[in-house]
């Protein structure tokens, strides 16, 4: 289930780049980023996509499909079994090692919960093995300083998108 939900997350992720590639060929080259709005907090439609939208815009020079970690608005009743899953899901890619030039963006309604998430996935990580990785989070500006303390000693480039 997991992986055909990071199928599906990847495949429409495939499929907007390439639309904002395209529409991006017709911009002036001065426009800026258009600034996206974060959905309601309830809705989980809407975060999905604010997420994959998010990442795009922070893709820089990553040239890889990301890996992408949502939780569903805590109103959701299956809300801790998704948050284990997730939470098994990203240790386990850790685990396995991320390789530079690539990007994991964290996104969710749940931001606080989200930022736990992340503490309890990076934990075990070793210092300075995710140099040349961007990590994303896209939460509260109250959970940003605990992530980013969480992130800075694994040496991966750090980037906080507050979802206003």
């Amino acid at each position: 289930m997991k992986n055909l939900m990071r199928a599906l997350l990847i495949a429409s992720m495939a499929a907007l780049a390439f639309t904002a590639c395209k529409k991006e060929e017709a911009k002036p080259a001065n426009e800026a980023a258009v600034a996206l709005k974060a959905p309601g907090k309830d809705d989980d439609a809407g975060w999905k996509q604010y997420l994959q939208q998010v990442a795009i815009q922070n893709m820089g020079n990553v040239t890889n499909s990301p890996f992408l970690y949502y939780l569903p608005p805590e109103s959701d009743p299956e809300f801790q079994a998704k948050y284990d899953r997730q939470v098994e899901s990203a240790t386990t890619t850790i685990s396995r090692g991320i390789s530079p030039g690539n990007m994991i963006a964290f996104g969710s309604s749940a931001s606080a919960k989200m930022a736990d998430m992340i503490g309890s996935v990076f934990k075990d990580v070793q210092a300075d093995s995710m140099k040349g990785v961007r990590i994303v989070f896209i939460g509260d500006a109250a959970d940003n300083a605990r992530v980013q303390t969480t992130i800075q000693p694994t040496g991966a480039e750090y980037i906080f998108v507050e979802a206003k």
